[in-house]
């Protein structure tokens, strides 16, 4: 007996107006329905106030694993998607939700490069207060971070790495529900955060991705169980599109490394590549590092892939294929050689400890505050950085000070600017009597 075929189902437009009330009555949308939603948002035929009052439903009220990846899908086919495999070796990019020092994409990406892997990594916007990987790379004189896609394309196939702005014709979707979310407090949306990363990673070429999602007083993420929900809604959605996807939450509960501002980070990393530095750096650059060699099939084993991250950070190949980078992307690479020749301060000063003790509690969000004040971020797109500013040496959770020993160096070039910002220093600590247990730093892995 032969099986009937039935033409297919004809698709018939609904009104926004029941979009948005079957999503806010906590229904769920078919892939019709997210495709139609996608085109409208592109060609502009949804009204802003009807795209805004649609995606404050998906706030309230979530999306299904399906919906998300589904949703992810269609943001991702909505431009152009990049085609590596051209390209023989693995590929595989690392994403960070964001944290205030967090400079591991810098050591990272080469260390990748140098173990065998590809790292295809374009950098969108980071909240408010966070300094984006390109803003930290521009403290190197000739650095370039505008590529087109054919030469970030063929840059990958030369080298095995690249770090450039994201490219607008990649998942344009995206950015015009990111304009919207940002005009509506909705960012923090879970399903929205994921389809809005994804899209744009799996529209770079990657096959697979490392995410960093952090948490605490210096993320846009505060609570613990809605990170490791984030992580998890990550992986899957990744699973469900077919790529390798694996998560690690960590804490942001104090600045990462030393140091916070463009130039004293960028030498932070390179000192990272070098084998040396702040150790909870090397323990987050180490965990992330194998993961992605895992990742890759570059390691097997965790042992091999330790091993692996290790060998390529003391033999110095690491740092070689970061000046590699650099010079690929017209920095001038003596300044990895001499780190003194990066711009320095014409001030220097101690925020001396208010009393003998522990130190209990850092707001890492109000040390990133500060440095914004000192010229170290932008308030405004067109603004120009400073890349001399910043702050060194921060005492951490745990530390024990003296009265007048100085919490952190202060590196500035502007008195007014310096009063501004050492409010926001000082109101950053907090100081105890008894030693506090500090906060491990991986939480949780979700793979």
């Amino acid at each position: 007996m032969t099986k009937r075929t039935l033409p297919p189902r004809r698709f018939i437009k609904p009104t926004f107006e029941f979009l948005i009330e079957k999503k806010r009555d906590g229904g769920e949308f078919t892939q019709e329905e997210i495709r139609y939603i996608i085109d409208s948002t592109l060609d502009g035929e949804m009204p802003e106030h009807q795209l805004s009052a649609l995606l404050m439903a998906i706030y309230f009220q979530q999306m299904s694993a399906q919906e998300t990846a589904e949703l992810t899908e269609e943001m991702m086919l909505s431009g152009e998607v990049i085609d590596l495999s051209h390209i023989a070796k693995p590929k595989i990019d690392k994403y960070s939700t964001g944290g205030v020092g967090d400079k591991t994409s810098l050591v990272l990406v080469p260390l990748a490069m140098a173990s065998g892997v590809v790292v295809p990594m374009m950098c969108g916007l980071e909240h408010d207060y966070v300094i984006n990987t390109l803003d930290k790379l521009a403290a190197i004189p000739g650095f370039k971070g505008n590529l087109s896609i054919d030469a970030f394309s063929s840059q990958l196939a030369k080298i095995g790495g690249a770090i450039v702005a994201q490219d607008e014709k990649l998942a344009p979707a995206d950015a015009k529900f990111y304009e919207v979310r940002k005009a509506t407090g909705t960012i923090p949306s879970l399903p929205l955060i994921t389809g809005s990363v994804l899209s744009k990673k799996l529209a770079e070429g990657s096959e697979g991705l490392v995410i960093d999602v952090k948490w605490g007083n210096g993320s846009f993420i505060k609570d613990l169980e809605q990170a490791k929900q984030l992580a998890r809604s990550m992986t899957r959605v990744g699973r469900s599109m077919k790529r390798r996807c694996v998560a690690l939450v960590t804490d942001m509960n104090q600045p990462l490394g030393d140091t916070v501002g463009t130039s004293l980070e960028v030498k932070e990393a390179i000192k990272l590549l070098k084998g040396e530095g702040p150790e909870d750096m090397k323990e987050l650059v180490l965990k992330l590092g194998m993961e992605i060699v895992r990742l890759a099939g570059v390691a097997g084993s965790t042992l091999s892939a330790k091993q692996t991250v290790q060998r390529h950070l003391s033999d110095g190949s690491a740092l070689e294929k970061f000046k590699e980078l650099v010079k690929a992307q017209g920095g001038d690479t003596t300044f990895i050689d001499h780190p003194d020749k990066f711009l320095h301060a014409k001030h220097i000063r101690k925020l001396p400890a208010p009393k003998r003790g522990y130190v209990h509690t850092i707001n890492a969000a109000m040390i990133a505050r500060g440095v914004h004040l000192l010229g170290g971020g932008r308030e405004n797109p067109g603004d120009k950085l400073d890349h001399a500013v910043g702050v060194s040496e921060i005492k951490k959770v745990g530390t024990q000070v003296k009265q007048g020993e100085p919490l952190m160096m202060i590196h500035y070039n502007d008195e007014a600017k310096l009063e501004q910002a050492l409010e926001y220093f000082k109101n950053a600590y907090r100081l105890a009597p008894k030693r506090p247990t500090p906060p491990p730093l991986v939480v949780e892995r979700v793979a």
